[in-house]
């Protein structure tokens, strides 16, 4: 992307990424710490993977890789010469989209049906939401679908897999 294709308002994303990525990469960094001062039960001969900080201490090493990483693609982005004020408007409703899915996946759908089928159903219907929000499966929805279903499919697995044979987790 040129400095000519920006839009007046991808600014304004930027500097929202770059903040969001410090966000992000604090709480990982905090998350990490607090996890190594967790319990490890090596008194106790216990296996090390079985420690309650394992789990934090990953999720929080990924978080703060990854917000890192987030703040370092912002600082490289071009900035347009033009700046709009204000954030576009269409941006609300696809975040009030988000929080609702979020909050139907984590209220209604898990411990109501099986984890992992609760989890597909959320993937789903975040991707398709978005995918014809944006207009791409108006004009040709059968493969992005599939494509969808396989996204999902795979990453409930995965998830699955994870937490109840390598962390042993029974989830919900």
């Amino acid at each position: 992307m040129t400095k000519a294709d920006c839009r007046p308002y991808d600014w304004l994303m930027v500097k929202a990424d770059f903040v969001t990525g410090l966000a992000f990469a604090a709480l990982g960094i905090a998350t990490v710490v607090e996890s190594l001062r967790m319990p490890a039960f090596a008194e106790l001969n216990a296996e090390p993977y079985t420690a309650p900080g394992v789990v934090p201490g990953l999720l929080g090493a990924a978080l703060a890789l990854l917000g890192a990483l987030l703040s370092l693609r912002a600082l490289a982005a071009p900035r347009p010469a033009h700046v709009a004020e204000d954030a576009p408007a269409h941006a609300w409703p696809r975040v009030a989209a988000a929080f609702a899915l979020c909050m139907v996946y984590a209220g209604v759908l898990v411990s109501r049906v099986p984890f992992q089928l609760a989890t597909f159903v959320f993937i789903l219907a975040f991707i398709l939401t978005f995918e014809l929000w944006d207009g791409n499966l108006r004009a040709r929805w059968l493969r992005p679908t599939i494509v969808a279903v396989l996204i999902a499919g795979l990453i409930s697995f995965g998830i699955g897999y994870v937490f109840q044979a390598i962390f042993l987790i029974r989830l919900p």
